[in-house]
């Protein structure tokens, strides 16, 4: 059996990928460009891929190619329809990241809300070494307590953020893109009220027709003066120019991103130009990063291929 990595480094350097070993002979790249991928994967049995176009283009020749793991749960790289038409079996995981992009909202979200940037250099320039009282607040904060979360995108990761707001004190809302939701543990609202009334809105769905710029000029101008957005999902819900329009004409209060639209973020992004850490963080898609996760994102893609091998359908999307 022969595995093909196209994307090592993508789980990072520091954790082991080794066990895949146990499931054939292994062709690891440290990463792969859509060009590169078709003369990689030429006479692989598995391909193993994160971000990677695998679609007609870059498939066609890798007649025996039986299984595609991702290590990631997104998959919007991966043309599941020409994959089904081909017998080619698509995995993802799930559920590795839930803590990791969970704490990484709230991290977000506090730096923000509590004005840390700020306090963090008034203290190391010397200014509060120089001052006369016990403490500086000069630029007020408010308490998580008592103010509305608004959530969309109600998987593991949004009931996973839904419960620690719930635990800061909030009220929890959230809203169903497709109108499909299961959910009944939370609010569930229209998109207008989840923009009208949230004072903090984070977003952890996935990208679809139905959510690409779904947070635009339209929709940021709904938000309230004094909330703040954190975008954990994926760059492209978020209008990056709409939101960079928002920020500098004071419609919203604050953004958190982990994602922007293209990635790495251009210098064409005007969101680049945007240089007040105190209203706008953004960090390089690592989120979903932890030791823990990246650990657990290897051993749930061993397992994914030991299912195959053993005529299972574990995490299998394309059925």
């Amino acid at each position: 059996m022969k595995i093909v990595m196209l994307e090592r480094n993508s789980v990072g350097t520091d954790i082991s990928v080794d066990a895949i070993g146990r499931y054939g002979e292994v062709t690891a790249y440290a990463n792969t460009t859509g060009e590169e991928a078709a003369g990689r994967i030429a006479d692989a049995d598995i391909v193993i891929a994160n971000k990677t176009p695998l679609n007609e283009s870059t498939l066609k020749d890798a007649g025996n190619v039986k299984l595609i793991c991702l290590f990631a749960t997104g998959y919007d790289n991966v043309d599941l329809k020409y994959c089904k038409s081909r017998g080619i079996k698509v995995a993802n995981v799930v559920n590795y990241s839930t803590d990791a992009v969970a704490q990484h909202t709230f991290a977000l979200c506090l730096y923000l809300l509590e004005k840390l940037r700020h306090y963090d250099d008034y203290v190391k320039s010397g200014q509060y070494a120089a001052q006369d009282r016990f403490s500086n607040f000069d630029i007020p904060y408010t308490e998580l307590a008592g103010k509305t979360w608004g959530i969309i995108g109600m998987g593991n990761i949004g009931k996973k953020v839904a419960r620690i707001a719930q635990a800061f004190g909030c009220r929890v809302i959230f809203h169903s893109v497709t109108g499909r939701s299961g959910c009944t543990e939370y609010e569930r609202v229209d998109f207008d009220t989840l923009l009208e009334e949230s004072d903090f809105l984070s977003l952890h769905c996935p990208l679809s027709d139905l959510t690409r710029n779904l947070i635009n000029c339209e929709a940021l101008k709904k938000m309230k003066r004094s909330a703040i957005l954190i975008n954990v999902a994926r760059g492209p819900v978020v209008n990056d120019a709409d939101l960079y329009t928002a920020l500098t004409e004071g419609e919203i209060a604050a953004a958190g991103l982990d994602v922007t639209g293209t990635e790495p973020m251009r210098e064409s992004n005007p969101l680049s130009r945007f240089m007040d850490s105190g209203r706008l963080i953004i960090t390089p898609h690592m989120a979903w990063a932890s030791i823990e996760a990246r650990t657990r994102c290897v051993e749930e893609t061993c397992k994914n291929i030991e299912a195959f091998l053993r005529g299972g359908n574990r995490n299998i999307i394309n059925c």
